[in-house]
């Protein structure tokens, strides 16, 4: 029994190591080989155009296991060799735990992913109670369609629109998601010029700070180093710290925002989707004035489905309310570092510490709010939130610099209007100052 149970250890490993192999086992990415990582998401676009199919539920779970295992491919096999782009791996393996996530929701929900207002995938609810497939003279009324691009057929739009909408706005899945107020036209011509604008404007900020990060010794390293540095004395170290991690914030604030309006410019001004469907990415997360309004309402909602899926339904399974709360974000926690692990520095779960510790966090809140009768807020709530972002958060930041993430290439050098002009006019300043 015992060399049984050896065996079948073994052979789980070496299944496992097949999908994720060892870093010396990857396959370097290059032009000639990059089709194979976009082609093993074939399957899962498959099971997002089934999801929007009545009857296919059975197929759907059959189909579950191989949509995963390409996916793990596409992420974990084929890897960035070059250092300054060693961050992109890890990029890669986000993405590919949301569509994990979304695989997982696809296969599992047995009526697909429906929409607002539909009983089937396509269907408005009190349609077709009377046959199958509609009433007693056959007419079946369909849901609200998104606009038909002239170039795209319907099906394929519908898979795309399921696979990629992370917030679920007008699904049903995403009732009760916080938007935040649009302050752009509506007007298609005007919503992608000022789109547009503010496409330009995180692209500047988003190079300014990542070109600065790069000027600090170990931080700038595509292999890495501590943003702590030990040969200072406590105070100043402490200083550049907060100074390094508060840049860090900042710039994946503007690539968030970056990131988004570029594909809201490709959805509105290629596909023709409306306006609606694009409102901003988050909503100003520093006037926060407890943890519970930052994660729920400023800070982006674009992870919150895949959470939810990866620890708060397993989670609310086993504990109920808390065990959804708690069950949230340590998936969030993991999910960040194992994606973070395809860099090749392996493990260090500070981001899975400070994540963990928003549920008691939103805890002590709830229990602030029964005995004194007050939400957290105000400037004490406020200082409460960026005790916890400024400097709960360091060691999980420095976890992510010393791994290379200030290192790598976000915006390429010839792209970088800061290095190309802005550091070379103040260097050529001090020059003429000496």
């Amino acid at each position: 029994m015992t060399d049984l149970w050896a065996e079948f250890k073994y052979s789980a490993y070496q299944a496992f190591r097949t999908i994720v192999p060892d870093e010396h086992h990857r396959i370097p990415i290059t032009w000639s080989n990059c089709i194979y990582p976009v082609l093993c998401y074939a399957p899962f676009i498959f099971m997002a155009y089934l999801t929007r199919r009545p009857d296919t539920y059975p197929i759907r779970l059959l189909l579950l296991p191989t949509t995963i295992t390409a996916i793990l491919v596409a992420a974990y096999r084929f890897t960035w060799t070059i250092p300054e782009l060693n961050v992109y791996n890890w990029g890669q393996c986000l993405f590919a735990a949301v569509a994990i996530s979304k695989s997982l929701e696809f296969a599992l929900r047995r009526e697909g992913m429906l929409k607002i207002g539909e009983s089937r995938p396509g269907v408005k609810k009190g349609k077709d109670k009377d046959t199958p497939n509609g009433n007693a003279n056959g007419h079946v009324e369909l849901a609200e369609q998104p606009k038909r691009h002239p170039f795209i057929a319907p099906w394929f739009y519908d898979a795309m629109e399921v696979a990629h909408t992370l917030r679920g706005i007008r699904w049903k899945f995403g009732q009760g998601v916080h938007i935040p107020k649009e302050t752009r036209p509506i007007e298609p011509s005007a919503f992608l010029r000022a789109t547009f604008f503010s496409f330009i404007k995180n692209f500047l900020l988003l190079d300014l700070l990542e070109s600065i990060l790069k000027l600090f010794p170990g931080v700038g390293h595509p292999l890495g180093g501590t943003m702590f540095y030990s040969e200072l004395s406590p105070v100043t170290r402490y200083a550049i710290s907060t100074l390094i991690h508060m840049i860090t914030g900042t710039a994946i604030l503007s690539g968030f925002g970056m990131v988004y309006d570029l594909i809201t410019l490709f959805a509105v001004g290629v596909l023709d989707s409306s306006p609606l469907s694009w409102p901003p990415v988050m909503d100003n997360p520093w006037r926060s004035e407890s943890m519970h309004e930052f994660w729920a309402k400023n800070w982006h909602q674009l992870l919150r489905q895949t959470f939810l899926v990866f620890g708060g339904y397993p989670g609310k399974w086993i504990a109920g309310n808390i065990g959804m709360l708690f069950g949230t974000f340590l998936a969030s926690g993991l999910f960040h570092e194992c994606a973070m692990y395809s860099m090749g520095r392996g493990y260090d779960h500070s981001a899975t510490l400070f994540f963990g510790l928003q549920g008691p966090v939103l805890l002590l809140e709830r229990l602030w709010k029964r005995v004194t009768g007050k939400r957290v807020g105000g400037w004490p709530g406020r200082l409460w939130v960026y005790f916890m972002l400024f400097v709960c958060a360091q060691p999980m930041v420095n976890a992510w610099h010393r791994r290379g993430l200030g290192g790598g290439m976000v915006i390429p050098p010839f792209l970088s209007p800061t290095r190309l002009i802005l550091l070379p006019l103040v260097k050529k300043l001090l020059k003429s100052r000496q």
